[in-house]
């Protein structure tokens, strides 16, 4: 799945709280007439300073297309959000390594330095986002203020766009004799031990998968740990491997389809969406938020310094922070990072809202120094505590 690397964002329940901003919509009707004249888009830093929303179309329109990169269409909606990109805007959207992850996104904007195939934009984990400022461009779109402060660059490096929580998924009907867990304690219970047996994965490797991580954190918070320490989530995850309920299968919808990894630690947006595909293939795949291990994370946006197509790289996200593609992330089971904001204006879509699973109780945010001691330990004790 995309995103097999990079860490958990940084702060992200701030966009769980009340704004007092509220969200708005730059057109995005297409433009008549050409591009502003002598205007160096590499370098533009917000819309207004460009000559507006229809310079930019007219500009981004004579590229004529968008390098995207590592965007699976059933990740977050994005098969719905890069269509209807190109419906509205005529520009093709090509989306290099789809199933990807965030360091190779990164190590694509380095190895193709200013080649026409390097990425315009890239959707990356915070961990990537912080040690790679040099290689962005800084740009703050039209609804800059309703991102909250903590969910993005000061200078516009990069900034939050969508997120969720870590979710337990599970098929009942490959888990006979046991219910299915809605918690990490369930998932030690002695009692449904032989029941879990082979059948307990995460979306990855969490030395190098940012939802693999995140779920080992979750698992820490869920015994004892802080997020000074996660080293309770590895210690969780030894014992799953000794009771033979781990397997090192990455999750995916295919092996929950399959009967590989009928329990799934993963984003809430990655279950979900499972769990809506499967349906119709008569899988009733459960999915809860556990409450004794609340964890929420955000991915980031940020533009290619030396972006082959810098104007189609702006109008995309313009795009992608307008009113209409933050409800459609919400269609896809993420959580928009401008959620408090359209909740004030009233511009939440309420069957996009609708898919997000109720959460109970109060999530936990590491800082940046955090997550960098945290990813230290699981990159010593990772392998040898499940290899």
């Amino acid at each position: 799945m995309k995103k097999i690397t990079g860490l958990t964002a940084l702060a992200v329940g701030i966009a769980f709280a009340a704004s007092a901003c509220s969200s708005s919509t730059p057109s995005t009707g297409t433009a008549s007439g050409a591009p502003a004249a002598n205007v160096n888009w590499a370098t533009v830093t917000n819309l207004q300073a460009a000559g507006g929303m229809s310079a930019l179309v007219a500009a981004a329109q004579k590229e004529g297309h968008l390098n995207a990169i590592t965007l699976p269409p059933t990740w977050a909606n994005y098969g719905v959000i890069m269509a209807a990109f190109t419906k509205q805007y005529g520009i093709k959207v090509n989306d290099a390594n789809p199933n990807g992850s965030s360091g190779d996104e990164i190590t694509a904007i380095k190895n193709d330095k200013t080649l026409p195939s390097a990425p315009d934009v890239v959707d990356i984990g915070l961990s990537h986002a912080i040690p790679n400022v040099s290689l962005f461009a800084p740009y703050e779109v039209s609804t800059w203020s309703d991102i909250p402060t903590a969910l993005k660059d000061p200078n516009g490096a990069y900034y939050g766009d969508y997120g969720g929580y870590i979710t337990i998924a599970c098929n009942p009907a490959a888990i006979k004799g046991a219910p299915c867990p809605k918690s990490f304690a369930d998932l030690l219970n002695p009692a449904y031990t032989a029941d879990y047996k082979g059948k307990v994965a995460l979306d990855g490797d969490p030395t190098s998968a940012n939802a693999a991580f995140s779920g080992v954190w979750a698992a820490a918070l869920a015994n004892g740990g802080s997020l000074d320490n996660i080293q309770p989530g590895v210690t969780f995850f030894q014992k799953l491997k000794a009771n033979g309920e781990f397997t090192d299968t990455q999750s995916t919808e295919s092996t929950i389809e399959q009967g590989s990894t009928p329990i799934s630690i993963d984003w809430e947006f990655n279950n979900s969406q499972y769990a809506s595909d499967l349906k119709s293939k008569g899988i009733n795949l459960t999915v809860s938020v556990p409450s004794d291990g609340l964890y929420a994370a955000y991915y980031d946006q940020a533009i290619n310094k030396n972006a082959p197509d810098p104007a189609a790289a702006r109008l995309w996200e313009e795009f992608l922070y307008s009113t209409a593609v933050q409800n459609d992330f919400m269609g896809g089971f993420a959580r928009p990072v401008e959620f408090a904001a359209l909740q004030t204006a009233g511009t939440l879509d309420p069957t996009d809202e609708a898919n997000l699973p109720t959460v109970t109780g109060t999530p936990t945010y590491p800082t940046a120094a955090q997550l960098t001691t945290a990813q230290g330990i699981i990159t010593a004790n990772w392998a040898s505590a499940v290899g």
